[in-house]
């Protein structure tokens, strides 16, 4: 999201001639959202999204049982 951030705004900074943005060529202007596409690309390829999924999933799961422990009031006990 940090390219896509970064390439909204150097392509808005080229539009309004702003700094020394003006003077760079669009390649260079476009090319965070090349390096987006390949973060995309890897973070897919190499399971990074879905286990950062999974990791959020597991954290609410938690969260839940812990909150409904503390309401029926078997936060501290322990199973026999």
């Amino acid at each position: 999201m940090y390219f896509v951030g970064l390439g909204v705004a150097l392509i808005i900074m080229k539009y309004l001639e702003f700094g020394p943005v003006a003077n760079l060529s669009w390649v260079w202007v476009l090319s965070p959202f090349a390096l987006a596409s390949a973060w995309w690309w890897w973070a897919d390829a190499s399971g990074y999204t879905k286990k950062r999924a999974m990791e959020r999933e597991l954290a609410r799961k938690n969260a839940r049982i812990a909150k409904n422990r503390e309401n029926i009031g078997t936060l501290g006990v322990a199973k026999k």
